[in-house]
């Protein structure tokens, strides 16, 4: 017996010792030290693999001698010889091939569609797509960008924010970086607090949203920004009509440490001072990223970003608003088959309004502190999974009023801060089950904590807002009681369980079916009674009378590549649900109000569309052609059956539904000297009330309204166009620059931003108003690198 468990043992430790295998792990990157997404990794022509958006990668083989390739398009490929006789770390940094351009380099890495990933409702562009869009002045503008996307929106020129698949504005999670942000727009949006130069890639997640994020129901904005250059310093900037800018890359420790720099600055007000015009308005904003690449295993990235705007009209007006954020991440390589990384973000978004007329000053700001860690787990090619841990910290100052001088008549006003917590956890699964079939699948817990503000007010029958049924109007109800609850307290908890699920099935490698769930839950409402957003809105977190937004979503698509990539073709259909919408009553005070529950009503909304997507992706004429139809609604209840809530209870179309949106996008590469750009929109005008009728109440017209949103203003369409010229004679070859020109709106058209009716003085009749803000605009800038 003994001899036979000795045989049993030594036959255990023979087939260990030739059958063990090692991890061959590591990270492949370009020049500028940027992951590379999708390079191919093989291993002597049998065994391989592709690098995962943090360009790691790992590969599991028995000992022996190998040859290993790492192939991208547009890169020189590499080979090398290795012994595998113990796991290793193998890094690469891919170089671009002479012929090459890097806009090829980088649209194949971002732009390019993979049918076989299960990943859909997805748009990527990189910085040199979104530079070749025309602008308004000529800045080239990260929304309006997104703006030339199916199924993306907003409320018109000089509209803040923009919105997907029929949800508002604050259902879209915006980060840079990692950190979040509360506002994306400067001067109330006809311009976006992202400087495009300092801008790598961004994708916009629609639908099949990973596990990894939550928080909003509607998007994901997700923007990295580049790291600056390792080996030596560069630059770029431009001088505009209005604006300039001026970016700067600056190696620290050559190969391992940079620092990039970024500003940017509007000069137009100095110009209204030579007409002695006494209006301002301007904004500027700096960023700044710092990278140290520690080790082959540990890199860390430390960005930074400040932006203020300021508008002042006759000096008896002024409003200053801003965002602030700073955001700390470190990317580990743990082992040869795990990689991480941690994230320290802290975002604010302050207002402040100086009304030295009426005699007084009203200011409000929302932060957040977010802490987060993500970790990529490598299996095998055919599974991977990801799972994490983030907990933020929500403080918001709903509004201060501040008399302006002892005499102004005005009484000072400090409504209760407000704080909450959200923690989540989740995991996201990756599953290859065949050469057609892919998985993606995960869960993720959201947990809502809602900490108490001072004072909280009670009401009878837990109902803070009332129907007078003889005014036919909704009141604020008085609260009957009043308690004293500590900041450090939670007064109402809220879980929410958010299962993510996607399929893909490729007929071949250029054709495949995709569907997708999402649930997703929302914690944080943005209350406005404007169709755009603007500073005076209200951010207010779930609690007592605010349930938190619960969305479900359905996405089914075709997916298709044509001639090696050349042309792509994308179609998908979506439906989605949100409950817990909430909505202003006719009427509502919304500024200043610390009784905020007591204006609003819980709803309902619902979207539905079908999107279509058509590129040209390589020659001389690339762009594409989006086209969305769609439907969004809302229906908002009353509390009872004699409670007629609002629009009767019935559905009603949201502010930003928009029924067909066309857009139409092409760059031409006429030779070395000269680039066109041109793109044109056409969309159904916007949702919006036109009084049926009027009366007479002392010797004025009160005009009359039915129901919400029934009408519709004019449609919008516009065309916009620019070329760039290039010099070919540069006499400094470290200096090379070249000339914008511009047309925004070239055959200036008057889109309507609003209609308003009024009475005409002269003739006494009724009469509608068209209000456009932009008509024709032309612009030239001109543009340097070093």
């Amino acid at each position: 017996m003994k001899n036979f468990l000795t045989f049993i043992v030594s036959l255990c430790i023979f087939s260990f010792t030739f059958s063990q295998t090692y991890e061959i792990s590591g990270k492949i990157t370009d020049t500028n030290n940027q992951p590379i997404y999708g390079a191919n990794i093989i291993l002597s022509d049998s065994l391989g693999t592709v690098s995962d958006e943090n360009g790691n990668y790992s590969i599991k083989v028995e000992k022996g001698n190998y040859t290993i390739k790492v192939s991208y398009l547009g890169f020189k490929t590499i080979k090398k010889s290795i012994s595998v006789k113990a796991s290793r770390v193998y890094n690469f940094t891919l170089v671009p091939k002479a012929e090459s351009l890097n806009e090829i380099v980088i649209t194949e890495n971002i732009e390019a569609l993979d049918t076989r990933d299960t990943q859909m409702s997805v748009n990527s562009l990189d910085a040199e797509s979104i530079k070749n869009i025309p602008a308004a002045f000529g800045e080239v503008d990260v929304i309006r960008s997104l703006l030339q996307l199916p199924g993306v929106s907003n409320a018109g020129e000089g509209a803040a924010g923009f919105n997907v698949r029929g949800g508002n504005t604050d259902q879209n999670l915006i980060l840079v970086d990692d950190a979040i942000l509360f506002s994306s727009s400067h001067l109330f949006g006809f311009f976006s607090i992202f400087n495009p130069d300092a801008v790598d890639n961004l994708k916009l997640y629609k639908g099949g949203i990973p596990a990894n994020f939550g928080g909003r129901v509607s998007s994901v904005l997700d923007i990295n920004q580049k790291k600056a250059n390792l080996d030596s310093i560069s630059g770029n900037g431009g001088i505009g009509v209005i604006s300039s800018k001026l970016l700067l890359e600056l190696p620290i420790k050559k190969k391992k440490s940079s620092l990039l720099l970024a500003g940017r600055a509007t000069y137009a007000h100095l110009f209204l001072k030579l007409t002695d015009n006494q209006n301002t308005a301007y904004f500027y904003d700096f960023n700044a990223k710092y990278f140290n690449q520690i080790n082959q295993k540990n890199s860390i990235a430390f960005s930074v970003y400040h932006g203020n705007d300021l508008v002042s009209i006759n000096e008896s007006f002024t409003n200053t608003y801003g965002n602030t954020f700073g955001n700390f991440k470190w990317n580990s390589l743990l082992s040869e088959n795990l990689s991480g990384d941690f994230n320290l973000s802290y975002s604010r978004y302050n207002y402040n309004l100086d009304l030295s007329l009426v005699g007084f000053e009203f200011d409000n700001w929302v932060s957040n502190l977010n802490l987060n860690a993500n970790f990529n787990h490598f299996i095998s090619d055919q599974f991977s999974f990801k799972y994490g841990l983030s907990s933020i910290k929500y403080t918001i100052e709903p509004g201060n009023i501040i008399p302006s001088s002892d005499n102004s008549g005005i009484n000072p006003d400090n409504l209760a801060n407000k704080h909450a917590f959200e923690h989540a956890a989740y995991f996201s699964v990756k599953q290859k089950l065949s050469d057609a079939i892919n998985l993606e699948y995960g869960l993720r817990l959201n947990a809502f904590w809602r900490m108490g503000q001072g004072e909280i007010f009670s009401y009878e029958n837990n109902q803070p807002i009332r129907y007078n049924n003889v005014t036919g109007i909704y009141e604020e109800a008085e609260p009957i009681d009043t308690r004293q609850s500590s900041a450090s307290k939670i007064e109402k908890e809220f879980y929410n369980l958010e299962p993510r699920f996607a399929i893909s099935y490729s007929f071949n490698d250029h054709t495949s079916l995709k569907a997708s769930y999402n649930r997703l839950a929302q914690n944080m409402h943005l209350l406005s009674n404007t169709s755009s957003p603007t500073p005076f809105d209200v951010w207010t977190p779930s609690g007592e009378f605010v349930k938190p937004q619960l969305l479900n979503q359905y996405s089914i698509g075709f997916f298709k590549n044509y001639r090696n990539k050349t042309y792509s073709f994308e179609t998908e259909v979506f439906y989605k649900t949100v409950d817990n919408r909430i909505d202003y009553v006719n009427g509502a005070n919304l500024i200043a109000n610390d009784q905020i529950e007591s204006v609003i009503l819980n709803g309902e909304s619902r979207a539905n569309g079908l999107e279509l997507l058509a590129r040209k992706n390589k020659g001389k004429l690339t762009g594409w052609i989006a086209y969305t139809i769609s439907r969004s609604e809302q229906r908002t209840p009353g509390f009872s059956a004699n409670d007629p809530g609002i629009n009767n209870g019935d559905w009603y179309l949201a502010n930003f539904d928009r029924l067909h949106d066309l857009s139409l996008t092409a760059n031409y590469d006429f030779n070395k000297k000269w680039d066109f750009n041109a793109n044109f929109t056409l969309q159904t005008g916007r949702p919006v009330n036109f009084p049926v009728g009027q009366f007479e109440y002392q010797g004025l017209n009160i005009p009359v309204y039915e129901g919400r949103n029934t009408n519709r203003l004019p449609a919008f369409h516009r065309l916009d166009i620019s070329a760039t010229l290039t010099p070919q004679n540069q006499n400094h070859k470290s200096w090379t620059s070249k000339w914008n020109f511009g047309i925004f709106n070239l055959y200036n058209r008057k889109n309507a931003a609003s209609l308003n009716f009024e009475q005409n003085r002269t003739s006494g009749q009724n009469e509608a108003v068209r209000l456009s803000i932009f008509g024709i605009i032309p612009s030239v800038s001109y543009i340097f690198e070093f």
